[in-house]
């Protein structure tokens, strides 16, 4: 019994290709699902809403919801990429235990210089630093 006659090679594209675009649409799926949860500018009815639209007819609830909200959905996800950035941040800060105030930063710092162990060049660009922060 030959497989590879039975099945030839075009078919195997196309089942992969029908793979590929169903795992993209579960992806497209879940993402939007997890927008609809995540937005602040919807209430709870239209939440609701959006949900039962993609649960009950999901291609063309899903291909609504990226026409209709598609651009929101770029701002939710950098919002939120950037709330769990500066929660990560404080929580190094916090773990590092450099919570000084950027006056005590600038005292430590000019020791260092002091001490020889810093240029002019790296003293300027850390001042810098610390002051923008």
């Amino acid at each position: 019994m030959l497989l590879a006659y039975d099945y030839p090679l075009l078919s195997v594209f196309w089942s992969m290709m029908i793979f590929f675009l169903w795992i993209v649409w579960l992806m497209a799926l879940f993402h939007v699902i997890v927008d609809i949860f995540r937005s602040k500018d919807m209430g709870g009815f239209a939440k609701a809403m959006w949900l039962l639209f993609v649960i009950v007819v999901p291609f063309l609830g899903v291909l609504v919801y990226l026409i209709a909200r598609g651009d929101n959905m770029a701002e939710h996800a950098v919002a939120d990429a950037e709330a769990r950035d500066a929660a990560f941040q404080s929580y190094v800060k916090e773990a590092a235990g450099t919570t000084a105030s950027p006056a005590d930063q600038l005292t430590q710092l000019a020791d260092l210089k002091s001490a020889g162990h810093l240029t002019d060049a790296e003293y300027e660009t850390a001042k810098a630093k610390i002051l923008a922060s």
